[in-house]
């Protein structure tokens, strides 16, 4: 029997059972070749530490970087055994020219950007690395929140922030990290959260509501932590927003597609009062921009563009591809 075959049919069994025993028998016949496809590549530190870990390892590292043709993807792809992205999109078409992938990490919190129900069909083990990126996420919102209370520093007298009653939607681990700035400033932080126990939210120091309008009612502010899901988008909406304290801000560093966008422009238009800043660019930004003084958002998602995000998150995809062919560890799993 060839040392082809014998690999070959490792490989089959260690989709099936994904035991330890067969992760190590396949590393005596060849290496693993992990891909790093960034359009906006890591910053070479990052990279540095990524390909320490992956050689140490006994495997070998490909860069893909500031690609402009999904065709490069393609063809980077195809003999690749594990990928790492940022927010490069991983479609059906990425992973169906992927034919040895056993593995994919979306070097952040969010993988709305990975097609799961592709990677599942295929048996590929798609994983997240959270908690990397959640202090980066945790400043920009108190960066972007002071912009707003004092204007957008336009010269004009502006608020503070002690004493100011801050919501936050979803206490994972960038609302837990907001809590803990926001309680130096003096505010007075509430969250909500669906998955967290109240118990747990109050033993941060925080005050636990008892669902999401109630976050809005009793504050002047909120916080938008939560992904974009089939129960999350467009939630937040006129109904919701419009519940918020006079003088009330809206801070988005989630996702926009959590953003009812005609129903908060019909508010901004109707409440004078209430002021909307973001992370990332809504898809009606001219028409948000008639809102002059009361809505900002920046040209590209920024709340990981941190040295030290970019540098944590891509050394913990690094380590979990490593950990996962040495040992089957799919402690980050998102995909089922």
């Amino acid at each position: 029997m060839e040392i082809r075959d014998v690999r070959e049919g490792f490989e089959k069994r260690i989709r099936k059972e994904n035991t330890a025993f067969f992760h190590d028998q396949i590393k005596i016949y060849r290496k693993m070749k992990v891909l790093v496809a960034t359009e906006k590549p890591f910053a070479k530190v990052a990279v540095d530490g990524i390909r320490n870990v992956v050689e140490k390892n006994g495997h070998t590292l490909a860069l893909l970087e500031k690609y402009t043709d999904v065709n490069q993807f393609y063809q980077a792809v195809a003999d690749a055994d594990a990928l790492i992205v940022r927010s490069d999109k991983v479609t059906k078409e990425v992973i169906d020219h992927a034919k040895n992938l056993k593995i994919v990490v979306r070097a952040g919190a969010g993988f709305d950007n990975l097609d799961l129900e592709a990677c599942t069909a295929r048996g590929i083990v798609a994983m997240n690395t959270p908690g990397q990126n959640s202090n980066a996420v945790a400043e920009l919102v108190m960066g972007l929140l002071v912009f707003a209370v004092r204007n957008f520093y336009n010269g004009k007298s502006g608020s503070e922030l002690m004493g100011k009653k801050l919501g936050i939607l979803a206490f994972g681990n960038v609302g837990r990290n907001v809590a803990r700035i926001a309680k130096g400033f003096g505010m007075d932080v509430y969250a909500f959260d669906e998955f967290v126990p109240a118990d747990k939210i109050e033993e941060a120091g925080v005050h636990a509501v008892a669902n999401r309008d109630a976050l809005f009612e009793a504050c002047d502010i909120v916080s938008l932590h939560i992904p974009a899901t089939a129960e999350t988008k467009q939630s937040i909406n006129y109904d919701v927003v419009n519940k918020l304290h006079k003088g009330g801000i809206l801070i988005n560093t989630a996702r926009k597609e959590v953003i009812d966008e005609p129903s908060l422009i019909k508010l901004m238009g109707e409440r004078t009062d209430i002021k909307y800043v973001s992370d990332i660019m809504p898809d009606a930004d001219a028409e948000f921009k008639a809102f002059e003084g009361r809505y900002f958002a920046t040209p590209k998602k920024m709340g990981a563009q941190t040295e030290e995000a970019n540098i944590n998150a891509g050394i913990a995809a690094a380590n979990q591809i490593s950990d996962f062919f040495a040992t089957g560890n799919r402690k980050f799993q998102v995909n089922k």
